[in-house]
């Protein structure tokens, strides 16, 4: 995918003064730095101190050691999967190759590489995932664990590698910030878990390749760091990172300054890109689960290092944790709302291990657990090396006293996000929020007004997730389309209007009008949007205890026009549509379960399952992974204040 002239004058339009002045600049120091590569500074006596505590080790659980190891093992044979592409050639990689389409990205200087092309570069994606070294952690904390050098040699056999093939500003791996932030977040992580290994001091400490890598990787996250609309989850990364190593790698004569400017960019943006609430203002979870383990690692090497951080930084963390645990159903999965690509903040954990759960398992380590965050039983290696670095926040003299929620919290009114939950683990997500976060709200889906809907954590009104970024634009459409919700679509057209991958140009205005969860009885939500311009819609949900049912009622104010009610079924999910009534079926830790669906009479109803021209009836588990399942659509025109009324009823 390459951008063209109207996308450029779209994105810039997004842009304030001051932004386009940071760009500006910018583009004039690319073009000085392409004829300038200053070398990195001498430097003797380097030390790495920021070790792990004695005992660390120790206090990992055996079963999430097993994973791992098992991990580190399918490693060191070559194999790994990203993004829904098997690898095998993991033993000595190729570090520019694509194996999803085959092709090898260009060599030059970084700025100058077309990354968005993938037909130039491949799937930028998967270049780049590798390049994390986020499977060399978990190789390092398999020697960790276990002390068997084989591991620790791998890893220095790959890191010199990729430092040898990957000079300072020359190819696709010097183009991101993001990307540089995370890999100096993993270089860190990996010389501590190294640290009993006798070649760890030669690998990087007194290694003169290592230090100027990394000196190189600061200079640049310091020189362009993402700014103004583009200020999201990446300068959270390139700060976190920028920050880690200047703690742990504080060998330089910049570090200090690093160090500083990095602290007060990442304390900013943890703020900036957190409502008061504690969920992420992207509205995007997997970018939750993002800049929380960010932030929990920043802080690591803080308490590390001994240096302090603001209060407010510690604040938001745990706000954020609690609103993890506020949001998360019944087999703690959180909603799967807007973007999502597989990102992780820090890896040092095997197959298996549950993402959600290691964060709520490392936020009562640190922050205390309240008596309704939902219980957690999964062990994971990541909490206790974390909690062996992090302050506890109560014996924090620094941290500021909070009043944490006294129940589980159901709706967050800034982030327009309401949980209504019912018996037999029922969890139904309303979004009444904001379309995204900054102008361009990158990471956003034209999702207003749709629901979630499972049962004891399977499925049932389904978010299809994200799929793909780059590369294939009818299916980046569809998955954030209006049509791939469960909502309802006026004439074909999108609520709020795209200007590319991940820029939206107009968009919707959601107001929640009415919420009451206090009543055991019933649930209600209530909210409108106007992102169909001359038309506004309405919905309200109300979710009955007695009955078990869901009632979901559509209104429409404004002149007749044609509409599509979308209902996508999770992909575990059978569905027999007879009419307007569907029969919907799964099976759930052997148990076969049921409900019934019944859907508005006044629209014709298909259901729909793997199309391809156009999209509809998929379901992405994970990014680069897609499934056929079920949509339910219903097609029509408006009726005025008559409405359309859907009823989900669970069976016992």
């Amino acid at each position: 995918m390459t951008m063209s002239a109207g996308w450029y004058l779209r994105r810039l339009s997004r842009m304030g003064p001051q932004e386009v002045a940071g760009r500006v600049g910018d583009a004039v120091r690319r073009r000085r730095w392409r004829s300038a590569l200053p070398d990195c500074p001498s430097v003797t006596g380097a030390r790495f101190t920021a070790v792990l505590p004695a005992g660390t080790i120790a206090a990992i659980s055996p079963d999430a050691a097993k994973r791992l190891i098992a991990e580190a093992d399918r490693l060191m044979y070559g194999h790994a999967e990203y993004f829904g592409v098997v690898r095998d050639d993991l033993t000595d990689p190729d570090w520019w190759y694509d194996p999803k389409t085959g092709r090898r990205a260009p060599w030059g200087y970084a700025f100058e590489v077309p990354y968005r092309n993938e037909d130039a570069v491949g799937d930028i994606k998967q270049i780049w995932e590798l390049s994390r070294h986020q499977y060399l952690t978990q190789l390092a904390a398999a020697y960790a664990i276990t002390g068997d050098e084989r591991y620790a040699e791998r890893v220095a056999e790959h890191l010199r590698s990729w430092w040898a093939a990957n000079p300072p500003l020359r190819g696709v791996h010097w183009i991101s910030g993001i990307e540089l932030g995370i890999r100096l977040l993993s270089w860190v992580w990996i010389r501590r878990l190294l640290d009993g290994w006798a070649g760890a001091a030669g690998l990087f400490d007194d290694n003169q390749v290592a230090l100027n890598q990394i000196w190189h990787h600061q200079r640049w996250l310091a020189a362009f760091p993402s700014r103004g609309s583009s200020a999201n989850n990446h300068v959270i990364a390139e700060a976190a990172g920028q920050f880690a190593a200047a703690c742990a790698f504080g060998w330089f004569p910049s570090s200090g300054r690093w160090r500083a400017d990095a602290l007060r960019s990442l304390e900013r943006h943890l703020r900036g890109n957190t409502f008061a609430s504690g969920l992420n203002r992207e509205l995007a979870t997997e970018y939750h689960g993002l800049v929380l383990e960010l932030g929990l690692a920043a802080v690591a090497e803080a308490d590390a290092a001994d240096v302090p951080v603001p209060a407010s930084v510690r604040l938001v963390l745990l706000q954020m944790t609690d609103a993890l645990a506020a949001v998360v159903d019944s087999r703690l999965r959180p909603p799967r709302q807007g973007d999502a690509d597989d990102g992780h903040g820090l890896i040092v954990d095997g197959s298996g291990t549950d993402r959600w759960a290691s964060l709520l398992a490392t936020g009562d380590a640190v922050f205390g657990r309240l008596d309704w965050w939902p219980t957690v039983t999964g062990t994971d290696v990541r909490t206790p090396l974390l909690a062996a670095l992090i302050r506890p926040y109560a014996k924090d003299s620094t941290a500021p006293a909070v009043t944490r929620p006294a129940e589980r919290p159901s709706h967050f009114a800034d982030a327009g996000l309401t949980i209504l939950r019912g018996p037999g683990e029922i969890w139904c997500r309303c979004d009444g929020g904001p379309h995204g976060f900054l102008s361009i709200a990158a990471h956003a889906h034209a999702d207003a007004l749709s629901v979630e809907v499972r049962h004891d954590g399977v499925d049932l009104l389904a978010d299809p997730g994200t799929y793909c970024y780059h590369g294939q634009p009818e299916w980046r459409q569809y998955f954030r389309s209006t049509l791939g919700h469960n909502t309802l679509q006026l004439d074909g057209g999108d609520q709020s209007v795209s200007g590319g991958p991940f820029l939206w140009t107009r968009h919707a205005r959601t107001r929640v009008l009415a919420v009451d969860t206090s009543d055991e009885g019933v649930a209600r939500w209530c909210a409108e949007h106007d992102g169909y311009q001359g038309s506004v819609h309405r919905r309200r949900v109300e979710l009955t205890a007695a009955d078990q049912e869901l009632r979901v009622v559509d209104k429409v104010r404004g002149p007749r026009r044609a509409v599509q009610l979308a209902f996508h079924l999770g992909p575990a999910i059978a569905a027999d549509l007879v009419g307007n009534r569907a029969v919907l079926t799964w099976t759930r830790d052997g148990e076969d379960r049921s409900a019934v669906l019944d859907l508005p009479g006044q629209l014709s109803w298909r259901a729909h399952r793997g199309e391809t021209d156009p999209p509809l009836g998929w379901y992405s588990a994970g990014f680069g992974r897609k499934e056929p399942t079920t949509t339910l659509l219903g097609t029509g025109f408006t009726e005025g204040a008559e409405g359309f009324t859907t009823v989900l009823g669970f069976r016992g």
